[in-house]
């Protein structure tokens, strides 16, 4: 069985729905793992969301880990940043009792110390391709836009500091041209991005969409990778990653496992269908 540890600030509903997606793939007996704990870096009272977040990881009956960041650091001078590895140790020294295999950031929105990354196999589902852009999301879709991109992604990598360019592992791709995405391109002839950027924003149609092609895939990622690395096709040992047979998986030429077809045998046994 595989043991999992989850990092999530636990800010809104995108950060519930996945950890309920992956929680009810462990109940259902689709996914061989546990998760041994939550880790948030807010405290109880501290945001709405967060709180409600928190409810949802006690309606599991996961142990719930935290330790607020903003009251670290409010009690340090200067920059969090400058203090990072100090509030890493902290929390590092709370999650002792744990032995996780593997640890997922979902929703973590704090950079996390190379001490930390050395300590766990920590995660991160970033939603871009390999080779495509770092940032946000949002940050991410305004580039894709600015690029004319004929496709995107999603990937999960190890995470190291170097910020979204850690080994991958895994990742899937999403066409964004083509069918319903044709005219909502041609809107862009019209008029300039800067100008839509400005006047219309995340609300502009075609941003909705690129966003909604990723976010559909994005949980099946992360369990077809967690499914991976249960069923050992995915090995993680002291940051390098190999498959069953011991052969390096992210290399120079190798960009981690493409699971577009797990991920559209899995969403298909589910009743879903791929939006286009």
């Amino acid at each position: 069985m595989l043991r999992i540890g989850w990092f999530s600030t636990g800010r809104g509903e995108g950060s519930r729905g996945l950890l309920q997606f992956v929680q009810q793939q462990i109940l259902g007996g689709r996914l061989d793992a546990q998760i041994e704990f939550v880790f948030s870096n807010r405290k109880r009272g501290e945001a709405e969301g967060s709180d409600e977040y928190f409810k949802l990881v006690e309606k599991f009956g996961l142990s719930l880990v935290t330790l607020s960041s903003q009251e670290f650091r409010r009690s340090r001078p200067g920059r969090f940043s400058d203090h990072r590895d100090e509030y890493d140790q902290q929390v590092m020294d709370l999650l002792s009792p744990f032995t996780p295999d593997v640890c997922v950031l979902a929703g973590y929105m704090l950079i996390v110390s190379g001490a930390m990354c050395r300590a766990y196999h920590l995660l991160n589902l970033h939603p871009a391709l390999p080779t495509g852009p770092i940032g946000t999301w949002q940050e991410v879709v305004w580039e894709l836009m600015e690029s004319r991109s004929s496709h995107t992604g999603a990937m999960v990598h190890l995470a190291t500091e170097d910020v979204d360019r850690g080994p991958v592992l895994s990742f899937c791709t999403v066409p964004i041209t083509g069918g319903a995405f044709a005219p909502l391109w041609a809107e862009l002839d019209q008029e300039s991005l800067s100008e839509l950027k400005a006047t219309r924003g995340e609300e502009l149609e075609l941003f909705q969409r690129i966003r909604q092609a990723q976010f559909q895939r994005e949980p099946y990622l992360l369990l077809e990778t967690l499914r991976s690395v249960a069923k050992g096709q995915v090995i993680l040992r002291g940051g390098h990653l190999t498959d069953g047979a011991g052969h390096p998986i992210s290399t120079a030429n190798s960009t981690g496992l493409c699971l577009d077809e797990d991920i559209l045998k899995a969403m298909a046994a589910d009743g879903l269908e791929l939006s286009r």
